[in-house]
């Protein structure tokens, strides 16, 4: 079986394997033939950190060719898509039957990789501000992989959205989104206060947000990209009294991530929510796609694709 693990001496520490064990399920594991996965800016950390012969890959959709034994989760032929830690880019894959949620037909399998760890962070982070029907909503980095999922999100369940986007030529983007005000700076004092603050960029940004708050407000903290951030007492002085802040973790809890992949699917088949991918390609250029995100130039997803007429791939 083809897979990608780490190896130090490959493009972008990564390297094509073509003699990988098939997987070998637990009792409540489905098997999955893989045939589109997304990626991650936190993978390229894991990469780096997990440098000899790790496997890596946590977004995936494909077909169900090995239904669990136990009789739990999707059956053989499902249409899934899947929640992984690890293992994902590969030909084959061992999946918990609740980490999955079946595709509607509506939904192809590169919308559906693009689901899993954006989608899941963004709704679960949404969550946070618990009711917001025309409530004030802060979205940074809101052209990205979580925050193009969350801005859809935000907007579809009644929320008024302020984007923060990196830059100029961002604004249409998040215009087509749906956000309702897109600003490149929170510089203006005259922003918000927001109800909740969905941050994926950290840095300084993040003590701008908290200054930008309402009181008792929220913040979903789920990205750092932007660097360290350091908070003082004193801003939440400006307004944010009594805010309540949440460092994210997106696979908690475990026990629903089929159920909210479901819900993420169904919103994705009616329209209310399109998985913004920036670039689709075959699986062999998985480095190009870290490329790609390392300089910028990648807006939403970059999604790869396995092909069933793949040596092995069709099993």
């Amino acid at each position: 079986m083809r897979g990608f693990i780490t190896d130090p001496a490959g493009r972008g520490g990564l390297r094509l394997d073509g003699d990988l064990p098939e997987p070998d399920p637990a009792v409540d594991e489905v098997v999955v033939r893989v045939r589109a996965y997304a990626v991650n800016h936190d993978e390229a950390n894991l990469i780096a950190r997990r440098p000899h012969w790790w496997r890596p890959g946590q977004d995936v959709a494909g077909v169900v060719i090995r239904a669990a034994d136990n009789g739990s989760g999707p059956a053989e032929g499902d249409r899934v898509v899947c929640y992984l830690d690890e293992r994902g880019w590969a030909e084959r894959v061992a999946v918990p039957g609740h980490r999955t949620a079946v595709l509607d037909d509506r939904v192809s399998f590169e919308e559906g990789a693009a689901l899993p760890i954006a989608g899941l962070t963004a709704l679960r982070a949404l969550r946070v501000g618990g009711a917001v029907l025309g409530r004030r909503v802060l979205i940074t980095g809101a052209t990205g992989g979580v925050g193009q999922c969350a801005v859809q999100l935000a907007v579809a369940a009644g929320a008024r959205v302020t984007a923060l986007v990196s830059g100029a030529e961002r604004v249409a983007q998040a215009r087509e989104l749906g956000a309702h005000q897109i600003v490149t700076s929170l510089d203006d004092e005259t922003l918000g206060p927001f109800h909740l603050v969905m941050d994926g960029i950290g840095g300084p940004l993040t003590a701008q947000a908290v200054r930008r708050i309402a009181p008792g407000g929220h913040l979903a903290w789920y990205g750092n990209i932007g660097g360290a951030a350091q908070l003082r007492l004193s801003d939440f002085y400006s307004q944010g009294w009594n805010a309540h802040i949440v460092g994210f973790i997106s696979p908690v809890p475990e026990e629903t991530m089929g159920e909210d992949l479901g819900i993420l699917v169904s919103l994705v088949a009616d329209g209310r929510l399109t998985p913004l991918i920036g670039a689709r390609l075959d699986w062999e250029h998985t480095a190009d796609a870290f490329a790609a995100m390392a300089d910028r130039t990648l807006r939403g997803k970059a999604v790869l694709t396995v092909s069933a007429n793949s040596p092995g791939g069709s099993r």
